[in-house]
């Protein structure tokens, strides 16, 4: 800028210059708007990145949303930020397309001309570099804020940390997300990380704590294993052995405990429990004082953790003093006490409170033995001997008495970092003149100061009364006072090095470790796999405290990180240890130390083959068994060869000496549209890893080795090519061929394609109708020559059908043509297993098909045999000419339906000219089997069902009878025996397309089942539907199977598995399934052998489970291929009828629930008439032989008595009723009293407690619901005075069992309610529990070898009924270390 001076001799700028520049500067800021305007019109392109370098993030995508002018090279950048990589240790490639090339990571062209699409998503995958994975940027540590430990603004995080960006939550612990790329490298602080199995961070931060203890560390190394003597892999010390000699020389980041777990005798479940630190400690400790027994650490533990203290009681009149001492691993201190409004402040100041003696007065004065009465005195302890190891525990879980939960305080309590102890010890040892020394037990015990679980004798000198004498001082005044020490309280002084802390809930939550190191004096965060360094206000903020004013107890659910156990070291120059070094190591650890490192290098080893492993699926129509596609997994090294994977393919199907191995190759394949995408002609030498575009965790393809005959040629598959299965159509015989596999092109017109066809089938194209089957029941004419195979709706896989013939068929619209009809036929025709009835002894009705083609009877029939079979083989070649004559007459194929695979079995059909084949029977509908029923009674003596409504002798059970009288809900009856009789029709266009000749495709690829149906009457009834069965005769008497011709082929069967042996024959059955079930019935009469209203057919699931299919107007529409199906003998229903299982109820029985028959109840019947039918089929069935006022029918709901039936009640106008339908029959006692609805029927029971004794059932029937006539009706059968007498609702099912050392407390006893209906009683049906007793009865006084003998047969009882034994709440599972490597399962369990 030019400047001029001015008057005063000033510089300014020359004029005009000012307004130059301000012009500048505006030009420069619109500069700036504008590129900042084009940037956004920009195009923008998408990227979708997936990280295949891992097993655990390649489920995951990276998205960025970039300017299409960015450059590659910024492309990497963003990608190596988002993905926390090194930038340069990771390739990109194109994740989409067929080619695999990596780009280009110093390219500075733009996305778009780099092939990026804008508007677009455009997929690539992040890759390994040179084989190598990427680099992790940032810190190696993991955790938040440790980039920057040296900066004391930075806000460090030493909680549970975030994972897989996660903001860390108490959720972290129990679902740990690390990966081995994650655990490879050790953290930069030098010290290695434990990984968290589960819920085992607990572990984790003791495991830390015990190992940065050089003293405990150092004694642990020392300790030699001997192998001859116990096994390795339980032995607790050996397992901390080698995790600590792996977390001192690993190079990894983090390490597992499984094999210490192991050693504690856990399996994998353990390691979703739970528990406090506190408690392992205890129980850690004590498992490796067994296991060093005789040894030189025998006595370890108690050198390190033990102290003493003494428990005194002191008489303030005469000075008397009794006391005892206890020895303790631990001092738990109290964060606030009981009823106190305010915490302690600090760990002084509870230790302060916990020596604080009590005084004992009022109602609990002592009794002192030198005053020989009852005295006040002082209760207190007083600490003898402080450990070197002085373990403090914080207690700061809790029981809130109001709310009835576990919470946790989360006050603030600080703790200093050292600790002097000197003003909490007993320092004097002589004894008052006036104070006698008296050890209660003569034994201290070992544990928590407060804890007397296990006792050791101690030596005589311990019984030394160290205490001093107290005077009659103030309870408030301070015991412990500041003497002249008799000994050096510099050695009382403690340094902290180990701050367990808890983060979370009383709920739950997570623990770790802040430990400091005695090597440089350092903090660490050990959390589970993350180590890192921390500060003293890292510390500080673990003393606990919380903003916001709160009541007496935090929140249940409150969570807040503090500190839980504190560990301190005593400080003795003399005896303060120092970490080992690996040079000083003894001999047997150098030992074990190599040992690690070479199974290290050899885990390291594997784990780099692992990474270059490709793991892909296999596939192999195998030539030898059955034809079925094999599956596998193979897997094979990135740098093998395709040559070499195909053998490897080759053995793995188990082809050798079935096929050689010149006529297999691998062809790239997609299972799920059963498609070859590709072969690979001239890439034998190809390395895998090349051809499947790298090792990735899972491929969007597949592998099939692919055999050939030896003079067959294997035909090259290109991309782009669709495959078709052709399958030919033989409108003369009848019959489906299996499907020949062709390949195409999309752009191919029908005329190109009718070519291709006619070469590989050697049909005539002109004469050639090709249909596709674009979807299920979905056929398309393909008549357009011109018009190319993707727009007729091709894909990956196809399916056609052929036929090419001079018939006349080809001038028939194809929805009216035998071809039409043929293929309609086709695709609803399934197969079923159908397993008829075991004969039943002494009947002769039963006729089977033997697998030979013999036909066996019942030994009743042999007289007979020769006229019956041949009244069978005489209506068995009239039904095979009436199918023939049907056939000819509705232009209708029977043919055997073939699968897409050629796996299904072809079965021809005999023409009229064929001899019938007696080895096998073939039914139609439209027959009269009735006929050949007469004829076959009347050979047969006349007794096989005279009568069609009568039951038989022999008739089976139900199918919940059979499966141990298993009950099924009605509506799971209905929802399983019911079937939709709606086809669902695939189109796979959204409108109609118009065609050549003026006709739109939906007259071509018209729905079948209009067509079908058409003439059809249909026979739905809501009222028939809703009852759940139906009648299978029309009002006129025909059968309803006779008004339309469905395809029906039957032939015997031998079931593979031999279980059709024995008497059990079984049919295969080929049916159209919109045929209804009725007709599906009376196909089924020639080979059941009797009339269908006298059999039932129970469709058969997955698990076994049987359910009766009753809606005989209801098509098979949901049974499906292979489905298997089971005839039982008993008489069908019919419309309005219900079938119903009748149970008795026995309510003072051990077993209340008894079955006894199935039954038949008609719509619009009374009780009274259900109770006669029934009565015969008692006394026949059950040898009851019962009045008709004798007994009741009630509801059965579960296992619950409800509403009482009366004689007068009609079904389905008073009493709903259901398919499926339970009622309990009720033998009464005397005359019914039950004799109106608005009656109430209760069942009592009387407690006693003077004998502990439960009252048998009674029944008391009440006038309303009143709650003063049910204490008036029970006073009265009892002759408890009206005010005495309570009562209570009985709890669960029906008999509501409960231990008699329960029932006195556990239930509501007498609530306040003036009526039944209300809560908390809610009794508004009959056959409530109700329990009573007398209030004025005491339970009977018991000693405890009574109640222990009485509460095992209590449990014994209520365990064989099924009922629970307490109502208490689940327990929390014990934590447990097993010492012979497990627990010893209960053989009884199993």
């Amino acid at each position: 800028m030019e400047m001029v001076p001015s008057e005063e001799n000033q510089l300014v700028p020359k004029e005009g210059m000012f307004w130059s520049c301000r012009q500048s500067i505006f030009n420069e800021m619109k500069k700036r708007f504008s590129q900042i305007e084009n940037a956004s019109e920009e195009p923008r392109v998408l990227c979708i990145v997936q990280d295949t370098t891992n097993a655990k993030t390649v489920n995951e995508r990276l998205t960025l949303n970039l300017p299409a002018s960015t450059t590659l090279s910024k492309l990497f950048e963003d990608v190596a930020h988002k993905a926390s990589y090194v930038n340069g240790t990771f390739d990109l490639a194109w994740g989409k397309t067929g080619d695999m090339g990596s780009l280009d990571p110093s390219s500075e062209t733009s996305l778009t001309e780099s092939g990026f699409e804008p508007g677009k998503r455009n997929f690539l995958q992040l890759t390994d570099k040179d084989g190598e994975q990427p680099q992790i940027a940032s810190d190696e540590s993991g955790t938040a804020g440790s980039s920057g430990l040296d900066d004391s603004s930075q806000e460090r995080f030493i909680g549970p940390l975030p994972r897989d960006g996660t903001v860390g939550c108490s959720s972290d612990y129990s679902s740990p997300s690390y990966s081995y790329s994650s655990i490879l490298n050790k953290s930069d602080t030098g010290y290695v990380g434990l990984v968290n199995q589960a819920m085992t961070c607990y572990l984790n931060s003791l495991l830390q704590t015990l190992f940065m203890t050089p003293e405990f560390r150092n004694a642990l190394y020392n300790w030699e294993f001997e192998e001859s003597e116990e096994d390795p892999v339980t032995s607790i010390p050996y397992q901390l052995q080698r995790l600590f000699l792996l977390l001192q020389t690993s190079k990894k980041r983090a390490i597992e405990t499984t094999d210490v777990t192991r050693s504690f005798g856990w399996d994998s479940s353990e390691a979703w429990q739970q528990h406090d630190v506190q408690e392992l400690c205890r129980v850690m400790f004590d498992a490796l004082e067994q296991k060093w027994k005789q040894t030189e650490q025998a006595d370890l533990i108690n050198q390190l953790y033990q102290g003493k203290l003494k428990d005194y009681v002191r008489c303030l009149e005469c000075g008397y003093e009794s006391w005892r001492i206890d020895t303790y691993l631990d001092i738990p201190l109290v964060i606030r006490p009981f009823g106190a409004s305010q915490a302690y402040g600090s760990v002084e100041e509870a230790l302060q409170a916990f020596v604080q003696p009590e005084t004992l007065d009022g109602a609990n004065q002592y009794f002192c033995e030198r005053c020989k009465k009852k005295c006040d005195a002082r209760k207190g302890l007083r600490f003898l001997h402080f450990p070197y190891l002085l373990t403090l525990q914080l207690k700061r879980f809790d029981f809130d008495y109001t709310t009835m939960h576990r919470i946790k305080l989360n006050d603030r309590m600080s703790f200093p970092e050292e600790l002097d102890m000197g003003p909490f010890i007993d320092v004097e040892d002589e004894k008052s003149p006036q104070t006698e020394s008296c050890t209660d037990s003569g034994a201290e015990n070992e544990g928590s100061c407060h804890s007397d679980q296990m006792c050791n004798d101690f030596s005589a000198d311990d019984g030394v009364d160290e205490g001093i004498c107290l005077d009659s001082a103030s309870s408030t005044e301070r015991v412990l006072k500041p003497k002249v020490p008799s000994l050096n309280t510099s050695s009382l002084t403690f340094e902290l090095f180990s701050v367990m802390v808890h983060s979370g809930s009383a709920a739950g939550g997570h623990y770790y470790a802040c430990i400091k190191s005695f090597s440089d004096g350092q903090w660490y965060s050990f959390n589970d796999q993350h180590v890192s360094k921390i500060t003293q206000e890292d510390i500080r903020k673990t003393y606990g405290g919380s903003s916001g004013s709160r009541g007496y107890y935090s929140s249940a659910f409150a969570s807040s990180t503090n500190a839980y156990m504190l560990i301190y070291r005593l400080k003795d120059p003399t005896r303060n240890a120092k970490y080992l070094d690996c040079e000083d190591f003894p001999e047997h650890i150098k030992h074990l130390v190599q040992r690690e490192k070479e199974s290290e290098e050899q885990e390291k080893r594997q784990r780099e083959i692992e990474r270059n492993t490709c793991k892909i699926k296999l596939f192999c129509m195998h030539p030898v068994k059955m034809m079925t596609m094999m599956e596998n997994k193979l897997e094979v090294h990135k740098d093998k060869t395709l040559r070499e994977a195909t053998e490897m393919a080759y053995k793995l199907m188990e082809l050798d000496g079935v096929v050689p191995l010149d006529c297999c190759r691998l062809v790239k394949y997609d299972e799920f549209h059963e498609y070859l995408e590709r072969s690979y002609e001239g890439e034998d030498d190809t390395p895998m890893g090349l051809l499947l575009g790298g090792v990735k965790s899972s491929y969007m393809f597949d592998l099939l080795l692919e055999t050939r005959r030896a003079e067959q040629v294997f035909q090259p598959y290109k991309p782009g090519e669709v495959m078709v299965k052709v399958h030919v159509v033989d409108l003369k015989t009848d019959t489906i061929a299996p499907p020949v596999s062709i390949r195409a092109y999309l752009n191919q017109s029908i005329t190109e394609f009718k070519q291709l066809i006619a070469q590989a089938t050697e049909l005539s194209a002109e004469t050639m109708r090709v249909v596709l089957e674009r979807c299920y029941n979905d056929l398309r004419l393909l008549y357009v020559p011109n018009k190319t195979l993707k727009a007729e709706g091709f894909f990956r896989s196809n399916k056609v059908f052929v036929e090419s013939s001079e018939s006349p068929d080809h001038q028939v619209t194809f929805t009216d043509s035998l071809l039409w009809k043929l293929l309609d036929r086709h695709g609803n025709t399934i197969r079923l297993f159908v397993s008829l009835p075991v004969q039943s002894p002494g009947t002769n009705r039963t006729i089977c098909q033997k697998v030979g083609g013999e036909t066996e009877f019942s030994e009743g029939s042999k007289g007979n045999r020769n006229s019956v079979e041949a009244i069978l083989e005489e209506s068995t070649e009239k039904l095979k000419n009436l199918s023939l004559q049907q056939q000819q007459c509705s232009s209708t194929s029977d043919s055997q339906k073939t699968s897409d695979t050629s796996d299904f079995e072809h079965i021809e059909t005999p023409s009229p000219s064929q001899e019938p084949d007696s080895s096998s029977i073939s039914a139609v509908v439209a027959v009269d089997n009735r006929e050949l029923e007469n004829r076959i009674r009347a050979a047969g003596g006349g007794v096989a069902y005279s009568d069609p409504e009568t039951q038989f002798p022999g008739e089976e059970r139900s199918d919940s009878e059979v499966n141990n009288d298993r009950s099924t809900s009605s509506v799971d009856s209905d929802i399983l025996s019911s079937s939709h009789s709606s086809d669902t029709l695939c189109n796979a266009d959204s409108g109609p397309i118009q065609l050549a000749n003026g006709l739109d495709s939906h007259s071509i690829t018209s729905s079948r089942r209009s067509k079908a149906n058409e003439g059809k009457k249909e026979t739905w009834d809501t009222a028939e539907e809703d009852s759940g069965t139906d009648s299978e005769y029309d009002e006129n008497g025909k059968s309803k199977a006779e008004s339309y011709y469905l395809y029906f082929r039957a032939e015997p069967y031998a079931q593979e598995d031999g279980s059709g042996e024995g008497g059990q024959k079984c049919v295969l059955v080929h049916v159209d399934k919109r045929i209804t079930l009725s007709a599906f019935k009376q196909n089924l009469e020639p080979f059941v052998g009797v009339t269908s209203t006298q059999f039932k057919v129970f469709r058969v699931y997955a698990n076994n489970q049987e359910f009766e299919s009753v809606r005989l107007n209801e098509t098979l529409s949901s049974f499906s291929d292979d489905n298997k199906v089971t005839i039982r003998l008993g008489r069908a229903l019919k419309k309005g009828e219900y079938r119903v299982k009748v149970y008795q109820l026995l309510v003072n029985d051990a077993e209340p629930c008894k079955f006894l028959v199935d039954t038949v109840f008609a719509k619009g019947m009374t009780v009274k008439q259900s109770k006669e039918e029934l009565m015969p089929q008692l006394k026949d069935q059950c040898k009851l032989d019962l009045n008709i006022d004798k007994f009741r029918l009630r509801k059965k709901t579960w296992k619950n008595p409800g509403t009482v039936f009366l004689d007068y009640h009609v079904y389905e106008e008073d009493i709903n009723i259901s398919s499926n339908w339970e009622v309990f029959l009720e033998v009464l006692d005397g005359p019914e009293k039950m004799k109106s609805m608005s009656q109430l029927a209760v069942l009592t029971r009387r407690w006693t407690p003077a004998q502990m004794k439960l009252e048998p059932f009674q029944e008391v029937v009440l006038e309303s619901s009143s709650v003063e006539e049910l204490k008036e009706k029970l006073s009265e059968i009892s002759g408890i005075p009206l005010e005495n007498l309570e009562f209570a609702k009985g709890r669960g099912t029906f008999p509501c069992d409960i231990s008699v050392l329960e029932i006195h407390q556990d239930l509501d006893w007498n609530p306040k309610v003036s009526t039944l209906n209300v809560w908390p009683l809610y009794i508004c049906d009959d056959g409530a529990v109700v329990f009573y007793r007398d209030s004025t009865e005491e339970p009977m006084e018991q000693s405890e070898d009574e109640r222990n003998e009485l509460m095992k047969k209590e449990s014994s009882r209520l365990l064989k009924t099924g009922h629970r034994v307490s109502y208490s709440p689940r327990k929390e599972k014990a934590l447990k270390i097993y010492l012979d490597g497990g627990p010893v399962k209960d053989p009884g369990q199993d």
